[in-house]
């Protein structure tokens, strides 16, 4: 089975040793993203809009390998303060409807550049 490196201008570039996603087969596997605004690589302010600027990103990366955000099939989320559970699930709610993916969310002590939520994520296409 091959593999092709997924990318979008339209989601931050990747800041280390990885791509944005990588698709083998009709499967792609989303690295995690942080709510970089991929124009100024910088993360946005607040924690409503980090989850809307991940989603927003994720939602490009999955364009970009020809499928949206409805084809994920396995959602991972990581948050730095388990409080925002509940705002993240309502911007969630924006983003997806039923059947909703299968998802985590997961108390983390950090992560990169200070974010406040990163998510990553398994797509299906076709």
């Amino acid at each position: 089975m091959s593999k092709s490196v997924i990318n979008s201008d339209k989601a931050p570039a990747a800041i280390g040793t990885y791509s944005q996603a990588i698709k083998a087969g009709n499967t792609v596997y989303l690295s995690g993203q942080i709510p970089l605004d991929p124009a100024s690589m910088q993360l946005v302010e607040g924690f409503e809009a980090q989850a809307v600027q991940v989603f927003e990103n994720l939602k490009a990366v999955c364009e970009a390998a020809g499928g949206s955000l409805a084809d994920i099939v396995k959602l991972n989320i990581f948050l730095t303060d388990l409080g925002n559970f509940a705002t993240v699930n309502e911007v969630m709610g924006r983003y997806f409807q039923q059947p909703y993916p299968a998802r985590a969310a997961i108390g983390v002590a950090a992560l990169p550049r200070g974010a406040q939520v990163e998510m990553d994520g398994i797509l299906v296409l076709g």
